[in-house]
């Protein structure tokens, strides 16, 4: 999805794919996790709500919502992962590609909840032996890295309490490698609730 590459790839196969022939990889499947990361959040975005003795936190919201593409250690990982979209590369349709989920995430320790982030996995089945990779925060460094979408307050969880949200991504009208994103996130737990929407543009 980043920088609408499928979109690329879907046209490329339109084009120039022979009847019968093959796709690698043939289907992606796109997954949203929690993480915990206080110390990022407050050096990127907090600084700007006290620039000193400056409030500048109209930035804050500017920086907000532009997402962060960047490897994401395991460790920071709070929940389990959440499938978001499968996509058949084979036969999908380029109007298949925007798409609205809803998602639920259960908190796996006592933790804090700054972020969420989303990253895909690819499979080749048409492949004599069946492979895939992934791009996860639990997988070996790719080249695409996961993508980090930061969340203005943050939830306070206990283990096993539960986070419902909802994902929707379409292409921008002005700039089609542009993705406008908008994420619902509902949560109540015993010591801290939360009730975010929030949109973003991957640039």
């Amino acid at each position: 999805y980043y920088e609408s590459m499928l979109d690329t790839v879907l046209f490329a196969r339109d084009k120039w794919l022979v009847e019968g022939g093959l796709v690698f990889p043939d289907r992606a499947t796109l997954y949203v996790c929690a993480i915990e990361d206080r110390h990022y959040k407050e050096e990127r975005f907090d600084f700007w709500d006290d620039v000193y003795g400056f409030n500048m936190s109209c930035i804050k919201n500017l920086s907000l919502a532009e997402p962060l593409v960047e490897y994401v250690s395991r460790n920071t990982v709070v929940t389990n992962n959440c499938l978001l979209k499968e996509f058949d590369i084979q036969t999908g349709k380029k109007e298949d590609i925007a798409f609205v989920s809803p998602f639920h995430l259960q908190i796996k320790r006592n933790d804090y909840v700054q972020a969420l982030v989303t990253f895909f996995n690819v499979e080749f089945s048409k492949c004599h032996k069946k492979t895939w990779f992934s791009t996860g925060p639990d997988a070996a460094h790719t080249h695409w890295k996961q993508t980090t979408f930061y969340l203005r307050d943050y939830m306070t969880c206990k283990k096993g309490e539960e986070i419902y949200g909802q994902f929707k991504m379409d292409t921008n009208t002005r700039n089609r490698r542009d993705l406008d994103i908008e994420i619902s996130v509902d949560f109540h737990g015993e010591l801290s609730q939360l009730k975010e929407h929030n949109k973003y543009r991957m640039r």
